[in-house]
């Protein structure tokens, strides 16, 4: 089996790589190519992938390349976690939103608009060369906005879902937290990238006791931490809502913190700087300690689960994935693309029926969903009106002096990534 990784340059890719040879057995990979324009750190971390697999034993090759339909020739699956602009576009994707009194940030709002417009153009060409290379292959989405990139990837055709850590992330807190493995816990997890909530906790699968009140009322001080949100908010809720819903429910408040203390960005490129250079490091053979405050704890699993089930050589059945709605949510058309559980073989994924969720979520996810096809819509076909309108649809923003001042920023500090700015 061939998997191929666009982005493999990441300083993250050694979290990927420990979970493909940890995991052997579930996804039997015989070649693993890194893919990168960055040559220099894709041999830092090319090399590092060969030294971790030999650790452990890992039978299988690891190959870099920087030519694109090279590495993709023959992949079985294609996973992609790229980042146009680098750190240096998060970076302001982080920074002028606030300028406008608006939250700053890589996925959602204003910067999450911006880095979709610099995304999926190039996103849809990888695919559009993997499918005149390989049309059998996967592609499994790790890049961000992973609902507007699944989005695209789905309505031009491709064999595409989209990935996320936050379910895999959560299940894992609440099985520590209930002493359970994290095999004997199911969420009930709805909505849209970044926009979930575990409407249940299940133990042993979707028709399973329901342990959610029980965690909340044992542990809910431990789960609303990790949150950053009150206690209350949860109490009242009776939900858990992923920790990007911070970003609605006390926008104002993180506006103000992001105001005065640096940027996550900044934060990430000072990390990614010590972390190659450990990885520069011959005698290292395994992943540092230090990636773990990188972002993306679990990738590894979720993706080597996906990719088994996908590629039909096991892994888990049910799983929580980015794809078409489908009638799954009755509110939201067909061609929707949400966050939920679904059943995954090697035809793809078909989500579970969901509980309806009540209007206080729906309606949030009927109006993320709606920007989100305003945002694509920008994405492919460029201009200023569109930009302006995706942004004035945003829940976050809403407002028409905000939406002009966001668009005049967003443009002002992407036109090296769009052509038509």
């Amino acid at each position: 089996m061939k998997l191929a990784v666009v982005g493999g340059g990441s300083t993250y890719t050694p979290e990927l790589v420990d979970g493909f040879a940890r995991l052997r057995d579930t996804l039997p990979v015989g070649e693993l190519v890194l893919i990168d324009p960055a040559a220099e750190r894709l041999e830092l971390i090319g090399g590092l992938a060969r030294r971790i697999f030999a650790r452990q034993g890992h039978p299988g090759r690891v190959t870099t390349t920087s030519d694109l339909d090279a590495g993709i020739a023959g992949a079985d699956a294609v996973l992609l976690q790229l980042r146009v602009g680098g750190q240096a576009a998060r970076l302001q994707d982080e920074t002028w939103p606030l300028e406008c009194g608006c939250v700053g940030q890589e996925t959602t709002g204003a910067g999450g608009l911006a880095k979709a417009l610099r995304t999926v153009p190039v996103v849809l060409d990888v695919a559009e060369r993997v499918r005149r290379t390989n049309p059998d292959a996967w592609i499994i989405d790790f890049t961000n906005p992973v609902g507007i990139v699944t989005r695209a990837l789905l309505r031009a055709g491709h064999k595409a879902v989209g990935l996320c850590n936050v379910a895999i992330g959560l299940q894992r807190k609440f099985a520590a937290l209930l002493d359970l493995a994290p095999a004997d816990i199911h969420l009930d997890h709805v909505g849209l990238n970044h926009l979930t909530w575990e409407m249940g906790v299940r133990r042993g699968g979707p028709d399973g006791e329901d342990l959610l009140p029980g965690l909340l009322a044992a542990h809910g001080d431990a789960v609303a931490g990790d949150l950053r949100l009150p206690r209350a908010v949860l109490d009242r809720l009776g939900v858990v809502p992923s920790y990007y819903l911070r970003y609605f429910y006390a926008h104002d408040e993180v506006v103000r913190e992001l105001g005065t203390k640096p940027s996550r960005a900044a934060e990430v490129a000072a990390m990614e700087r010590e972390l190659l250079s450990l990885y520069a490091d011959p005698a290292l053979d395994e992943k540092p300690a230090l990636l773990a405050k990188r972002g993306g704890a679990f990738y590894s699993e979720a993706a080597v689960d996906l990719a088994a089930s996908l590629l039909g050589d096991g892994g888990s059945a049910l799983q929580v994935v980015n794809t078409y709605n489908n009638g799954t949510l009755p509110f939201l058309p067909d061609d929707a693309v949400i966050e939920v559980q679904a059943r995954v073989d090697g035809s793809g994924p078909v989500p579970l029926t969901v509980p309806r969720p009540d209007p206080l979520f729906s309606g949030l996810i009927a109006h993320v969903s709606a920007y989100e096809d305003l945002a694509l819509d920008a994405a492919l076909r460029g201009g200023r009106e569109r930009v302006f309108k995706a942004l004035l649809a945003h829940p976050l923003i809403g407002q028409f002096d905000l939406a002009e001042g966001l668009t005049d920023r967003l443009l002002a500090h992407n036109k090296e990534h769009l052509p038509w700015a």
